[in-house]
């Protein structure tokens, strides 16, 4: 394989490694740890090589692609933006916003008391930087997560389209453009709700992240070290066999990694030989982990 930290290392770039987070850090920080696939690191680094394109992440909810922007940032040592998209959210809204309504009233306020107006003249006082435009005014590189971008409106990741290419953007109220410090690395995450745009794909790397079935039990040992390595290796096995069943059927919600761990957490608070021997039966505590009516049907009293 290629050594792209060799690449990186002789332009003068970071390059990131994978490393596991420690449960210190973890509690310290708030993180969730992270074990990124030999291919998955390439991706990221291909990213912070090529500086201006988007590394586009694609896997069903739970596969990991929030978490691997916030592993990026810690293990490299940089700030971390999360811009949270929503079915209302505009592309300007990642770079700025103006409050004119607020400045409207501060205005009418300034007159009736008869007071200075120079807040409202300050157009500074009115413009909140979004995470895209704090990433670009930042001085260092900065990790920027648009996350779900297939929430918004189809013309959504077309109009970042120049911020993306030019690094940067005009602030429209007071003809002002902010030209990036540093070109972010930026992650785009996707659950495939909606077909994203040529123009857009064009512009970005991709990476599809499959379900990690072989990383399964050290994901589980990552997160609850000290635990059994008998008790781990049957609740994985029991989970992968139920999350197998769904996904032959093609019906009903796929189990996540992220309630492996809420059912791990359970699981373990039990004596061994006990769990030990109900996950060779029915699965215990299956509201961790089935969350629809359908499913308990199929899945626990036709099939256990």
């Amino acid at each position: 394989m290629v050594d792209l930290a060799r690449v990186l290392t002789a332009n003068g770039k970071q390059y990131y490694a994978g490393k596991p987070i420690s449960i210190q850090e973890c509690q310290k920080f708030g993180l969730s740890r992270y074990l990124p696939s030999p291919e998955l690191i390439k991706a990221v680094n291909l990213a912070i090589f090529l500086e201006k394109r988007p590394l586009l992440l694609k896997g069903e909810p739970g596969c990991g692609k929030t978490t691997l922007a916030q592993s990026v940032a810690h293990e490299l040592g940089l700030p971390y933006e999360p811009w949270y998209i929503k079915s209302t959210t505009r592309a300007r809204d990642g770079l700025y916003t103006y409050d004119a309504v607020g400045r409207l009233h501060d205005a009418q306020l300034s007159r009736v008391e008869k007071a200075s107006n120079s807040k409202v003249e300050n157009l500074d006082n009115y413009i909140k930087f979004g995470s895209l435009g704090r990433a670009f005014k930042n001085e260092q590189r900065t990790v920027v997560l648009i996350d779900e971008i297939d929430k918004a409106d189809i013309d959504f990741p077309n109009d970042l389209l120049r911020e993306l290419d030019e690094q940067k953007f005009t602030i429209e109220e007071k003809g002002e453009e902010v030209q990036a410090n540093y070109p972010p690395i930026v992650f785009v995450t996707s659950n495939d709700e909606k077909d994203l745009p040529d123009a857009f794909l064009r512009r970005c790397l991709f990476y599809y992240i499959q379900f990690p079935y072989s990383q399964l039990s050290n994901i589980v040992e990552s997160h609850f070290p000290n635990s059994s390595p008998k008790l781990i290796e049957a609740a994985v096995k029991r989970f992968s066999e139920l999350r197998q069943k769904v996904e032959k059927s093609k019906a009903g919600k796929k189990v996540s990694t992220s309630e492996l761990l809420d059912w791990f957490a359970v699981l373990r608070q039990f004596p061994e030989d006990e769990i030990l021997k109900q996950l060779e039966g029915e699965i215990p505590f299956p509201e961790v982990l089935l969350k629809k009516w359908e499913d308990h049907l199929r899945y626990l009293k036709y099939e256990a």
